[in-house]
């Protein structure tokens, strides 16, 4: 009963920056926790960043901290990630997810989210 659609990706020259969208549909994001995957080629899905239901509580990997921003927009039930002085370890198709079951509550574990997009790429370019 829940779909994620992300969009925003492109190429971008390194110092750059995206604003990722993840819009969702069939149940509202203020109620769930969202987080942001990335996956580069031949390496695992790690952690970006997360923001919670509710009280829109927010939690970065250390590797973007300061750099890039999740907000939500409650009227739009979309949450977006704002990324800025990218570089090229910043390449990887990003991936926005909800929790299931569906809570509020942050986590950094995606084995604790279980509705999934299916990816924007980002390339950045030196």
């Amino acid at each position: 009963q829940v779909q994620l659609v992300e969009s925003g990706g492109g190429l971008v020259q390194a110092g750059g920056g995206l604003r990722l969208s993840c819009a969702a549909s069939g149940r509202p994001l203020r109620s769930s926790a969202v987080g942001w995957f990335r996956q580069a080629p031949g390496k695992e899905r790690d952690f970006v960043a997360a923001i919670s239901g509710g009280t829109g509580n927010t939690y970065y990997a250390d590797s973007v901290t300061g750099r890039f921003t999740i907000s939500r927009d409650n009227a739009k039930n979309t949450v977006y990630l704002q990324t800025n002085s990218l570089n090229v370890e910043d390449t990887a198709v990003y991936y926005c997810a909800a929790r299931d079951p569906w809570r509020g509550s942050i986590s950094s574990d995606s084995n604790d989210y279980g509705y999934w997009g299916q990816g924007t790429q980002v390339t950045v370019s030196s």
